[in-house]
């Protein structure tokens, strides 16, 4: 197979359809973050950084910084699909897992292509993924930022006709979440599957009056995400204990180590696997067999997104939960992608394709990518 030659860094600013309005901030815009790798053939793989303060502690700069030293210095000249390459990529930095993730995404993507197959078949193939299905689709939510319940009402029922019948609602401490979600139901009706996600807004105790109320109300949540801070585990294991409710885990997992603990508590009944927390397609695969011989549902989430790393997470999906409804909305929250190809979504179902890799041809026409980073093989690489 042929080597890595070239790596660019490329920041994509992309406008929301909407602001996108959580627990802990407001976007009305994405840098879009992607790191595209290049073989001696001209193939061109894809990754995204999904930066975020918050969460991954990174930047634009940051991610271009830890390409253009560490990742750089482990990928280039290396083939796209050599088996000890994600390892190599773990342990080149410390942290920094959106950057590492869009890289080895990335060389995942070249890989496939490299060998005909989509990324979804690679993945399933190469780390031996036990899957029921060979379906090149998937189901998805789609979330209502937090608001007032009139507007959560109004935002549910929109969606509900474009084809979505999981609807994820965003809470916070300045909207009353239970007078939001009597909203949304009520708007919907009963056949419409609704998620909470508190993005860590609450307290144990806070946590566990919403959710009973709920209940007791039979508003009928199919899990609540996140209800606590991510590092309290004591917390996040009582209101799973004190609930009917399923508790998703989101912040509180990272890697499959995290997945353990949670499971070791018992502090959740599912987990939501994201690949800018895990570093990459690697550790996400091992989160994800943490988490079924724990016993835990697995949710596949993305950050706020593009269309590389919706498709990503969206093949991930695919490989290791094809029949579960995942978190995977945030590239459609873009005004326009800022590549040809990828994942296509006609009502709630993501259509991965056939094509090989992530099928995503070439960044659009309309990106306006600045170059954060370009960086050629070195000499004494190929030397």
């Amino acid at each position: 197979m042929s080597a890595v030659e070239r790596i660019r860094v490329l920041r994509v600013p992309s406008p929301l359809v909407r602001p996108f309005v959580t627990a802990v901030r407001r976007a009305d815009h994405l840098d879009v973050v992607l790191v595209e790798v290049v073989d001696a053939d001209g193939r061109r793989g894809y990754g995204e950084a999904a930066i975020s303060w918050r969460v991954t502690g990174e930047s634009p700069q940051s991610v271009a910084a830890a390409v253009a030293g560490p990742l750089g210095e482990v990928v280039l000249g290396r083939e796209a699909g050599d088996p000890g390459v994600a390892a190599d990529i773990a342990r080149a930095v410390w942290g920094n897992a959106a950057a590492r993730s869009a890289i080895e995404c990335a060389l995942a993507d070249l890989a496939a292509q490299q060998q005909g197959v989509a990324l979804v078949a690679d993945l399933s193939r190469t780390f031996a993924v036990r899957t029921s299905s060979t379906d090149p689709r998937i189901r998805t939510d789609m979330t209502l930022s937090a608001g007032e319940p009139a507007v959560l009402a109004t935002v549910s029922e929109e969606h509900v006709t474009a084809g979505f019948r999981s609807l994820k609602i965003k809470a916070s401490s300045a909207h009353d979440t239970v007078a939001g979600l009597r909203a949304v139901r009520a708007a919907v009706g009963p056949d419409i599957t609704l998620r909470v996600d508190a993005n860590q807004a609450w307290d144990a105790v806070t946590a566990i009056r919403v959710i009973r109320v709920a209940e007791d109300e039979g508003i009928a949540l199919e899990l609540v995400e996140q209800p606590v801070a991510a590092h309290d585990l004591d917390a996040l294991a009582a209101v799973t204990a004190a609930v009917d409710t399923p508790i998703m885990a989101d912040e509180s997992v990272r890697t499959a180590h995290d997945v353990r603990r949670v499971a070791g508590r018992g502090a959740a009944d599912l987990v939501n696997i994201k690949l800018a927390k895990t570093g990459g397609l690697a550790e996400a695969l091992a989160a994800a067999e943490a988490a079924r011989d724990a016993g835990l549902g697995v949710v596949i989430g993305c950050m706020m997104e593009s269309h590389v790393g919706v498709s990503a997470a969206a093949h991930l999906a695919a490989a290791v939960a094809p029949d579960v409804v995942h978190d995977l909305d945030a590239a459609f929250w873009l005004q326009s992608s800022p590549v040809i190809g990828g994942v296509v979504l006609s009502g709630d179902v993501l259509e991965l394709g056939t094509d090989a890799g992530l099928g995503i041809g070439a960044l659009a026409a309309d990106a306006q990518p600045e170059v954060l980073l370009d960086l050629p093989v070195r000499a004494e690489v190929t030397a």
